[in-house]
């Protein structure tokens, strides 16, 4: 959410209605990519997951969230990240969803990030890395 520190005074407040609004979009049909903006942000894909949900940084500023109308669900900003995110590069037909066929790339994460509260997302560790349903990374 580093955006939301100077995009109105970059656009201005009256283009903001148009910007950074995901549920409009989302609303409108529109396939929204998610992804961790790296090297602007932490490549850490669970900060910019939170953010799409609280529409806060991840001090949980501003109270309520930026614009907090464009919030998306937990279920529309994992799939931002997982099958949309595939769409957008032409790969939703290999990745972006566990289903026979697909290359089973995957992680198992100590928690269940579409369940208990949203800052739980912040800190949630990865514990197991598949690639290809070969395992290439497990913590000990």
């Amino acid at each position: 959410m580093n955006n939301m520190n100077m995009a109105e005074d970059r656009i201005g407040h009256a283009r903001m209605a148009g910007a950074y609004a995901w549920c409009t979009f989302l609303d409108q049909g529109t396939v929204i990519a998610g992804g961790s903006d790296f090297p602007v942000e932490s490549p850490n894909p669970f900060f910019s997951l939170y953010s799409a949900v609280t529409r806060k940084d991840h001090q949980g500023r501003p109270p309520g969230g930026w614009y907090p109308a464009q919030k998306m669900t937990r279920v529309e900003a994992l799939r931002a990240f997982t099958l949309d995110a595939a769409y957008a590069e032409h790969a939703e037909t290999t990745q972006g969803t566990l289903e026979p066929g697909k290359w089973a790339d995957l992680i198992l994460i100590d928690r269940d990030i579409v369940a208990g509260p949203p800052a739980d997302t912040l800190r949630t560790r990865v514990l197991q890395t598949r690639v290809g349903g070969n395992r290439v990374y497990a913590t000990e």
